[in-house]
């Protein structure tokens, strides 16, 4: 495999984005290992999934230099690229711990760079916010968040129950998406970020062509996204639609 230009890439999302399938195609063609969501808003959750103990280190800082170093380990394996996905919703959480970590450094961009060198950051979003309320509604209500491409169940949150139809849940999560959305965008022009933007459409209908753009763009080779499945299945069903066209009917404007 080529050198990449770039130590890392971060995917930038928001929940039922597609970062799951993005997730999986790049660690089905080995740029990196899985590139998941290392950084949620507990330091006992970050130390919990690394293995460590906080009795372990003497001050905040030493504690978050192990947690970056474990995620950095885990994140990059033995390929020399380190993947990470952020959600939105814990973004601030893990800005404010990056602080702590690299206070000499005068803003957020310094800060992560500081932390995982030159960065890729690429901005996958859904620009229909009723499917991805819906979705999301949906994965709640069910418990099941993804399954894999043979059918098997691969995210389950809670015990199976039937989905209904919620109006008033719909409307939370577009307002509560497109805002998350929205701070995105108000960071990449606040930090003077220009990210490679991948959209769910694209994603989930061309993934080998949207693989090979994040490679051509990393510097490594296009071709290895040639031939490659999803690696998961698409949960949208009859379901969503019917949703999505009631809530239509219900709220034309």
């Amino acid at each position: 495999m080529s050198k990449a230009r770039y130590n890392s890439y971060i995917i930038c999302t928001t929940p039922r984005s597609g970062s799951t399938l993005l997730c999986a195609l790049l660690a089905a063609i080995g740029m990196s290992e899985y590139p998941d969501h290392f950084f949620r808003t507990s330091i006992s959750d970050w130390l919990d999934d690394f293995g460590l103990s906080e009795t372990s280190f003497v001050s905040d800082r030493d504690t978050l230099k192990a947690v970056f170093a474990a995620a950095q380990k885990r994140g990059t394996g033995d390929t020399g690229v380190f993947g990470l996905r952020l959600q939105r919703g814990s973004f601030d959480f893990f800005i404010h711990q990056t602080g702590i970590l690299y206070s000499g450094r005068k803003n957020d961009l310094e800060r992560i760079r500081a932390a995982f060198g030159r960065t890729l950051f690429i901005y996958l979003t859904r620009h229909n916010k009723l499917e991805q309320a819906i979705s999301r509604v949906k994965a709640e209500q069910t418990g099941l968040w993804h399954k894999s491409a043979d059918g098997t169940e691969l995210e389950r949150i809670s015990a199976p129950q039937e989905p209904y139809y919620d109006a008033g849940e719909i409307a939370h999560h577009i307002t509560e998406l497109s805002a998350l959305d929205e701070a995105w965008k108000v960071w990449f022009d606040q930090e003077k970020v220009q990210p490679l933007q991948i959209s769910y459409d694209d994603l989930s209908r061309e993934p080998s062509r949207v693989l090979a753009e994040i490679l051509g763009e990393l510097g490594l080779d296009r071709d290895m996204a040639h031939g490659v499945s999803p690696p998961v299945a698409k949960l949208a069903d009859m379901t969503n639609r019917n949703w999505a066209e009631r809530y239509l009917a219900e709220n034309p404007n």
